[in-house]
């Protein structure tokens, strides 16, 4: 298979993004891309099959717009690896009534900030989402778990779900009653202290 249509990627829970900002610093990395707003469409078929298949299509819009797919995922140690294809788009409401039209609907929104990094041929991201920090390191398993270590995060707590995953869950345990993850959502949720299992 193309390389180029694979993700291979570890997400930890980071509550302390400072520090990982500091050892990346100190580890020589560059940043790519500075903090920036990402908003994130999910969509389902009207069965739910997309996702009880394990399907992921999203539209996502920072300071692009990028239409992706992913599917066919499998974990070990933590990283997961899966098919991900992805697209520019140059309208993010006019992809949407193409979507629409194919018969798919929005499942939810979800919304982050999102820092850019690269280190040792990895790209690093530092995930701000409303309920929690996240650090995610894309490369092939190997400079996966040797980056890992250069920042400190190798006994890090590692997040095999996606963030809806994570979201549906922590949504679960506080009783709430949204269908979204945003920010405006959660302004009055406290989350301090949510063990992430």
């Amino acid at each position: 298979m193309n390389d180029k249509l694979q993700e291979v990627e570890v997400k930890l829970h980071t509550p302390d993004l400072e520090a990982v900002k500091r050892a990346l610093e100190a580890a020589g990395a560059t940043l790519d891309k500075p903090r920036v707003f990402e908003r994130n469409v999910r969509y389902d078929s009207a069965d739910g099959s997309l996702t009880a298949a394990g399907i992921v299509l999203r539209l996502r819009q920072d300071e692009a717009v990028k239409l992706t797919y992913k599917a066919d995922a499998s974990v070990e140690r933590g990283i997961v690896s899966r098919f991900e294809a992805e697209v520019e788009v140059s309208d993010l409401e006019m992809m949407d009534v193409i979507l629409r039209r194919l018969g798919y609907a929005v499942a939810l929104v979800y919304q982050k900030f999102r820092t850019t990094y690269t280190l040792d041929g990895a790209e690093i991201v530092l995930d701000e989402l409303p309920f929690g920090s996240f650090t995610e390191i894309e490369s092939d398993a190997a400079t996966i778990e040797r980056v890992a270590g250069r920042l400190g995060l190798a006994g890090a707590r590692r997040m095999t779900g996606s963030y809806v995953d994570i979201f549906a869950d922590v949504k679960a345990r506080l009783g709430l009653d949204v269908r979204d993850c945003t920010f405006e959502d959660f302004a009055v949720v406290n989350v301090n202290g949510i063990a992430f299992d």
